[in-house]
């Protein structure tokens, strides 16, 4: 029986990619036993109990970009998880250690490698982070969804797989389009825009929305699905029992992923790696706001990595209250740019992910 150790998390894009590999682990070796470490007081901490796994945490956390008494106590936390790391580590004894990004995996992974344990990186973004760059040099092999990674991993580590997704994920068929319409209240006589934020919700996009719902919902021949975030559910919920907007359904949290694409004629979306890999699965044509405030820009990165090809738009954080909304109904009444965008990003998908990453890992241990 295998016993393998997955690290890391803070958002939805680790954390639903972590997940599709436990899975995936479990598909292949239904036996495996699998502990999830994460950082305590971030979403994995409910997120991956509510998907079957067991999970520990770490007091580790990041390093706040603005001035903060914070950041005094980082190193006292950093120095903590590595130890708990290590006790954790020695009483679980994985056969492999796998690190998805996020706060927790830098310490586990330092203190496995350590140990002379193998151990596996899932760099989901096509600009890798500093953490990841350090550990490229500790850990046998690392799994990319982008070309050109050899400027930041050793060339003869890396292995292209593509970003795992969750396997409901597809292009929509006729029977789902209908079965999103009903499930989300549209109306199927009229073509959607799917704006989503992420899993905590994004300030740009709802501040975006919230004024095209002032200035122009009211004359749009469209309907908007709207997903804002549970940091904004409060405030936006407040918005919309004033104003009403009969084209608009919002919600905090999208229960239904792939009925909510199948219902979308085009996206607005951030630029997460692990919303990018099921977009490019999917097949939807979409225009990507990149976050401003992400290490390293990496989400410009992951953009433009499908803008160059033809396979989505780009619309800078700046400029999105001015442009975005103007920019996505040109597009959304521009069926042959649509189905442009829907043929190159597809090209791109990578649906089988997870169980190349699972197995790379069962066989990193029989190796071992």
């Amino acid at each position: 029986m295998s016993r393998i150790i997955i690290s890391g998390g803070g958002t939805g894009g680790h954390i639903f990619p972590a997940v599709s590999i436990a899975d995936a682990l479990r598909r292949i070796e239904p036996d495996c036993e699998i502990l999830f470490v994460g950082a305590l007081g971030r979403m994995e901490m409910e997120r991956v109990p509510a998907a079957g796994y067991k999970i520990v945490g770490l007091p580790v956390a990041g390093l706040r970009r603005t001035i903060s008494f914070d950041n005094l106590a980082l190193p006292f936390k950093v120095a903590k998880s590595i130890r708990k790391a290590g006790n954790i580590i020695k009483e679980f004894c994985p056969d492999v250690v796998v690190g998805v990004g996020g706060y927790a995996s830098a310490p586990v992974l330092w203190a496995a490698s350590k140990k002379k344990i193998p151990c596996l990186i899932q760099e989901q973004n096509s600009y890798a982070g500093l953490t990841n760059k350090i550990l490229g040099k500790r850990v046998q092999k690392i799994c990319v969804a982008y070309d050109n990674m050899d400027k930041f991993f050793p060339a003869d580590k890396i292995v292209f797989t593509g970003n795992p997704i969750r396997q409901d994920i597809a292009p929509a068929t006729a029977e789902q389009r209908a079965e999103g319409y009903k499930f989300y209240g549209l109306d199927p006589a009229k073509k959607t825009i799917f704006v989503v934020g992420g899993s905590l919700g994004a300030g740009t996009l709802n501040s975006t929305m919230k004024k095209w719902i002032v200035e122009k919902s009211a004359t749009a021949d469209y309907q908007v699905l709207w997903q804002n975030g549970k940091v904004y559910r409060d405030s936006v919920n407040a918005f919309m029992e004033i104003h009403k907007p009969a084209n608009v359904v919002n919600l905090d949290f999208i229960k239904r992923m792939d009925l909510a694409y199948a219902v979308a004629d085009i996206l607005i979306s951030r630029a997460g790696a692990g919303t990018i890999s099921e977009l490019c699965v999917a097949g939807k044509a979409t225009i990507f706001v990149p976050s401003p405030n992400v290490a390293e820009d990496h989400q410009r990165h992951n953009a433009m990595a499908l803008v160059e090809k033809d396979a989505a738009m780009m619309v800078l954080d700046s400029e999105a209250q001015e442009k975005l909304m103007d920019t996505a109904e040109a597009l959304l009444h521009d069926s042959d740019k649509i189905a442009a965008m829907e043929r190159n990003i597809l090209r791109l998908g990578k649906k089988d992910a997870a169980d190349r990453i699972a197995q790379m890992v069962l066989e990193m241990k029989k190796k071992d």
